[in-house]
């Protein structure tokens, strides 16, 4: 089973501790200062991530990659970003090229988005299972994580050919897999402890004849 959560397990942009903390950090600043507009500015941020800076790969560079200075950033913020988009936003990014954290702009993006689920009584729960689930499928797996857990679930449906039919659901750091293989591998545990059982009886029985 560690190979398949290994393998099925969607990698986190915040694996690095130290990054995830400094994430967090300008997460949190974010939701705060937006506050009822936070779901708002979370989609105008979520929009420039993906639909300029991953669309435009030379102007990702620029801006965040270290190939422009501080200076030359908050110009550019002030060039591209703010006659297009909200004043918060473009003062937002202003104030991480002044702490030269643009480069961890997808980072914030992804624990901002965690911040902000949470917040709402949402979790993500990632399924995996042997082919993609259709939305039926889904929709009967998110309403019996939702009846086990008091939160309402995002589901994350992961494929993993190896998996030999059933699910495995991942909550955080729990696994409850309902595999076949790892169903095959109790029941396998399960006769070879009844074997071992056996014969450690049989030995007893041996060792301890009646009438002595």
């Amino acid at each position: 089973m560690a190979d398949v959560q290994e393998k099925a397990r969607v990698r986190s942009v915040l694996e690095d501790p130290s990054t995830q903390a400094i994430a967090n950090v300008y997460a949190t600043s974010f939701l705060n200062a937006a506050g009822a507009q936070a779901g708002e500015r979370l989609e105008e941020f979520t929009s420039f991530v993906n639909d300029v800076l991953d669309a435009n790969p030379e102007f990702r560079t620029i801006l965040i990659s270290g190939v422009a200075n501080r200076d030359e950033q908050i110009q550019i913020i002030d060039r591209v970003v703010g006659p297009h988009g909200s004043e918060f936003f473009a003062n937002y990014l202003k104030v991480l090229a002044r702490h030269e954290r643009l480069g961890l702009l997808p980072q914030i993006l992804e624990a901002t988005q965690l911040e902000f689920e949470k917040r709402n009584g949402q979790q993500r729960v990632q399924v995996v299972s042997v082919t993609p689930l259709d939305d039926a499928a889904l929709g009967r797996v998110r309403e019996k994580i939702a009846s086990a857990f008091s939160f309402d679930p995002i589901i994350e449906n992961v494929t993993y050919p190896k998996l030999l039919g059933g699910l495995v659901i991942r909550v955080n750091n729990k696994v409850y897999d309902g595999s076949l293989r790892s169903r095959l591998n109790q029941l396998a545990k399960r006769m070879q402890q009844g074997s071992l059982h056996e014969i450690q009886s049989g030995r007893d029985r041996f060792s301890h004849p009646e009438g002595d």
